[in-house]
């Protein structure tokens, strides 16, 4: 099938699932609301107003004020660009060290096929969150290091998953080919078989930015993610935990935010990979 049949069947596929649609409109919105973050943020968020001390939601405040009298809304929607920055950056990582490693074993195969995949079983021996605490226990707390952490720590699924395409498609005719015409190992592998095993890598990475949000605002609510003043919706949560009997809007927007976040991205990950399912497109549907 020619590359823009299989683009417009890609597209037809996907726009006809409400939830995959659903989910790109939830996540565009999130994204939309993170870069205009300047325009639709009416108050500064680390400014407190001693006057508005947990003040509940009105026309001024729309998600009301905490307990140093900063607008919830503006931290909510500063707070959203922690959470799509974490989430891209520590999946780039994740994606470009699983992509890597995945690539070389199942192309080469053999001992070092044996060495990777056994290293992969290590690594997934550890839960990655208790892993990830560890790690942040001894580092400072920080958005960079959160960042790194959750990336380094979520590779090994995505190794699998290039390791897999690679060794099925290591063997098809045009891989062959392109051997035959003398095609080096490192042209073969980015110019011939990444592309074609894209798809599944694309996915991951979807599914896997809803994962680190998740991760960032978990470790945010434990209090050694970002740090204050610095706005997350983790560090929000914290604050409506502590003041939940007389303040409900602190915990019930941030929670919203992060539910709806994920879903959206999860959504999104699996439209696509439906729409991307050849058994799909074998059965006509």
């Amino acid at each position: 099938m020619k590359p823009s049949l299989v683009r417009s069947d890609f597209r037809r596929r996907f726009f006809r699932n409400r939830l995959a649609v659903s989910g790109l409109f939830i996540v565009g919105f999130f994204f939309f609301v993170s870069i205009a973050a300047p325009l639709i943020s009416p108050f500064d968020p680390n400014v407190p107003d001693r006057k508005s001390v947990l003040a509940a939601p009105d026309s001024t405040h729309y998600f009301g004020t905490d307990e140093s009298g900063r607008d919830v809304f503006s931290r909510m929607v500063w707070g959203s660009r922690i959470s799509i920055k974490v989430g891209f950056v520590a999946v780039g990582i994740a994606i470009l060290i699983g992509t890597i490693l995945g690539a070389v074993a199942g192309y080469y195969g053999g001992l070092l096929d044996g060495a990777v995949m056994r290293f992969v079983d290590v690594m997934l021996c550890f839960p990655s969150f208790f892993l990830i605490l560890a790690v942040i226990a001894i580092l400072e707390p920080s958005i960079y290091n959160i960042m790194i952490v959750i990336g380094i720590t979520g590779w090994m699924g995505v190794a699998r998953l290039v390791r897999a395409e690679f060794l099925t498609l290591a063997r098809r005719d045009f891989v062959m080919a392109a051997r035959a015409q003398g095609a080096g190992d490192f042209r073969i592998i980015f110019s011939h078989i990444l592309p074609n095993a894209m798809g599944p890598i694309l996915v991951s990475a979807t599914l896997g930015v809803a994962g680190a949000i998740l991760t960032e605002s978990a470790l945010s609510f434990l209090g050694i993610g970002v740090q204050p003043p610095t706005p997350s919706w983790g560090n929000i949560l914290t604050e409506g935990k502590d003041a939940i009997d007389v303040a409900w809007w602190l915990s019930l927007y941030p929670g919203l935010a992060i539910l709806l976040t994920v879903l959206g991205y999860n959504l999104l990950g699996e439209g696509i990979r439906d729409a991307m399912d050849p058994r799909l497109r074998d059965r006509g549907a």
